[in-house]
């Protein structure tokens, strides 16, 4: 018989032999053990695929790992983690996080919390508030927003935050916008909103969807989304707009 999962998380990981919060994730198990992590490693060239190897032994049940030979890239690797818990697991909901937890396991069961009856989508939203401890380098905050000015515009939505990496969708959605590949690497988050805004209309998306902000988000300092990028996004940015126009 399989287990009925209250949430999935997929937890896509390159190279994050040193960043893993291995104690902070058998913690989050040890209280939630309604909770699936789906752990997928991306080609990674040192220890990772060890180190999850030893969190699975701990948690047979709630922990599946699963190993690309070569780097995919975040947008397939996510996309290898939910379709895997599409097709093996029953749950209620799956979100995807930065294996740093920039975003924290027990925010993102927090807002998957949100997932109820027409709400079938919920991401966290870096807003900087005084009762919030968001903290992003000056250089790559003022980037964000000029990035994220323009998504918004493309989308056509009022978004403040399409590029945080903690996203929760109800199961069915999840069938819907996976089960294709991603044109970008990096940027298929804002594939995921106009994929969503095929299906249900932009009107709609105010009613199906929650921004919320987070309490707490860490930039650390080895992100692997490289400075050089900002200017190959425009391109993708190009691309995305034209194949989903």
């Amino acid at each position: 018989m399989i287990k009925q999962f209250n949430l999935c998380i997929v937890i896509p990981c390159y190279n994050e032999e040193k960043r893993l919060d291995k104690q902070q994730m058998l913690s989050f198990l040890e209280v939630h053990k309604n909770v699936f992590l789906c752990f997928v490693n991306d080609g990674s060239s040192d220890n990772t695929l060890e180190v999850l190897d030893t969190l699975k032994i701990d948690y047979p049940n709630n922990i599946a790992v699963i190993s690309s030979p070569e780097n995919v890239g975040k947008a397939e690797a996510v996309r290898t983690g939910i379709t895997y818990c599409n097709k093996n697991l029953e749950f209620n909901k799956i979100a995807y996080l930065d294996a740093d937890l920039a975003t924290t396991l027990e925010e993102c069961y927090e807002i998957s919390e949100l997932i109820s009856g027409e709400v079938i989508f919920a991401f966290g939203s870096r807003l900087k508030k005084i009762d919030t401890n968001i903290q992003r380098k000056k250089s790559r905050f003022l980037i964000g927003r000029v990035i994220a000015t323009f998504i918004s515009k493309q989308l056509k939505l009022g978004v403040y935050d399409t590029q945080c990496g903690c996203k929760i969708f109800d199961s069915k959605l999840s069938k819907s916008i996976f089960n294709e590949k991603f044109i970008s690497k990096w940027l298929f988050d804002v594939e995921l909103f106009h994929r969503i805004i095929k299906i249900y209309s932009q009107e709609k998306m105010t009613k199906i969807c929650r921004e919320v902000p987070l309490k707490s988000w860490i930039d650390y300092d080895d992100s692997k989304v490289k400075m050089i990028y900002f200017f190959k996004l425009w391109l993708d940015l190009y691309h995305i707009q034209k194949y989903y126009k």
